[in-house]
């Protein structure tokens, strides 16, 4: 007869499953979208978002070109307004495996609900038109999605610094026992750092330019030709583009694609909010363990499956893992702007893909955390207490050395 171990040798494929078990369960699903991320930041980034975008720069393009004179019709604008949101995902994803295009096969997804407009859209423009603006739009509207929640967080903060400032505690360099603080003082600490990240955030908000309507290389060489060479009417398209989308800038000058130097900067400052997002959580982690402090805690909550007294801070080590991801960020966009040949290569693309939606779910979800984590801490005064009675003998020596001086 076999042993239970020669049953589970035999019988347990300790490597895979078979093909037909938990069909809906084996495809890969992202944390950042299924665990974390919120509706809100998911839908910045979703295709919804990225391809209803690209049908209203079509849109704004065209309005734009019959403004400044070429031959296009009210019945064409107003069959691509009627159709902005109707995106047919199965027909675009059709036309894109006949063309190998994913921009032409949106094109021709488009034209089908309005074919009168099918001549007139994309005219002119290049895939770039609609992928770069969109990712600026996009940028730009995760941005105000943090900037919106930093302001959340440093509301909780302050409320908490407020009810600690005359809290003494002990204040610690090197992690050795210092000179006393406040519980208050040092939250406010934590405020600074994201305080320094909401100007940055602010900052990046206020001058970020649309890439617009630049052509191939960024000489709009085919708008000068639709235009017979008249540079003030390409210069009046770009403008009225820029200004319907809601951008009151436009990057001056462009190759193919906008600078991926911009990509760096905001990924910039988010890796900051990450920086002042572990710095507060790895203090509340050591002040846990101190048990000065603690996280919110829920009634059912386990804090380990084995140990049932410990408290772990698992919000404020889930802060430090995202934290410590988007940091690592900039490092790709750095390297994909230095390996820009001339005015485009097409190996941005893809890590484009993926860092610029990561890095701003990422930072969504860690700024809910600190919400969270700041709303909900309890301080214990007694232990707080005790620790500075304990090292309250050795502080004095510096009120003795004064004195002897």
């Amino acid at each position: 007869m076999s042993s239970n171990a020669e049953k589970f040798a035999s019988e347990v494929d300790v490597t895979g499953f078979p093909g037909d078990v938990l069909p809906e369960q084996q495809k890969y699903e992202h944390p950042l979208v299924q665990r974390y991320a919120t509706k809100e930041m998911s839908a910045i980034w979703s295709p919804a978002m990225k391809f209803t975008t690209w049908r209203k720069l079509w849109l704004a393009l065209a309005t734009a070109e019959q403004e400044l004179g070429l031959q296009i019709t009210d019945e064409q604008l107003d069959q691509m307004r009627s159709h902005l949101y109707d995106v047919d995902f199965a027909k675009a994803e059709e036309y894109e495996s006949k063309f190998r295009h994913d921009v032409m096969g949106h094109v021709h997804a488009f034209g089908e609900v309005a074919p009168l407009a099918m001549p007139i859209i994309h005219l002119g423009a290049t895939s770039c038109y609609v992928g770069d603006n969109t990712d600026i739009i996009q940028l730009k509207e995760g941005l105000k999605l943090v900037r919106r929640k930093l302001v959340q967080v440093l509301a909780v903060l302050r409320d908490f610094a407020q009810k600690y400032r005359d809290l003494p505690t002990l204040g610690f360099t090197h992690y050795q026992p210092a000179q006393l603080t406040t519980v208050g003082k040092r939250c406010t600490l934590w405020m600074q750092d994201l305080l320094l990240d909401y100007e940055r955030v602010s900052y990046e908000l206020e001058n970020l330019p649309m890439r617009g309507v630049k052509g191939t290389t960024g000489t709009q060489a085919t708008f000068l030709e639709l235009f017979d060479g008249d540079h003030e009417k390409v210069k009046l398209l770009n403008q009225k583009v820029c200004s319907m989308m809601g951008f009151d800038k436009c990057i001056p000058v462009s190759g193919q694609t906008y600078t991926r130097k911009i990509d760096f900067h905001i990924l910039s400052v988010l890796s900051g909010i990450a920086q002042s997002a572990y710095k507060m959580c790895g203090d509340i982690r050591l002040l846990a363990n101190l048990k000065e402090v603690e996280e919110p805690f829920a009634k059912n909550q386990i804090g380990s499956s084995a140990m049932a007294y410990k408290r772990n801070p698992m919000r404020s080590e889930r802060v430090c893992s995202l934290a410590r991801y988007i940091m690592s960020l900039p490092a790709g966009a750095a390297n994909t702007h230095a390996n820009q040949w001339f005015e485009r290569t097409l190996d941005d693309s893809a890590i484009r893909r993926i860092i610029l939606p990561e890095g701003f779910l990422a930072v969504d979800v860690v700024l809910n955390l600190l919400q969270n984590i700041a709303d909900g801490m309890v301080v214990w005064p007694r232990v707080v207490e005790k620790h500075v009675m304990d090292e309250l003998p050795f502080m004095a020596t510096e009120v003795i050395l004064m004195e002897c001086e």
